[in-house]
């Protein structure tokens, strides 16, 4: 799968948990700024990576808090 349609499906998935990723938006954290519970981010998590088929580590995944750097955790 090439970025461009990795980019497409983490954009869709966002755009259906209401994140949005334009601008200074996309630097958001998602607990602070987004007011979102952890299990809400782990569930996005999930959906990112069983549209994506790729697996974070629990680190990563437990540690993600800024829209942007997971896109790019996703993508690498």
């Amino acid at each position: 799968m090439n970025h461009y349609s990795k980019l497409r499906k983490i954009a869709a998935i966002f755009h259906l948990y209401g994140i949005s990723l334009s601008g200074k938006r996309k630097y958001d954290n998602l607990y602070k700024d987004l007011n979102m519970d952890q299990a809400f981010v782990l569930g996005l998590i999930f959906d990112l990576e069983l549209a994506l088929q790729t697996q974070l580590d629990d680190d990563t995944a437990y540690g993600a808090q800024i829209p942007a750097l997971l896109i790019q955790k996703l993508v690498a």
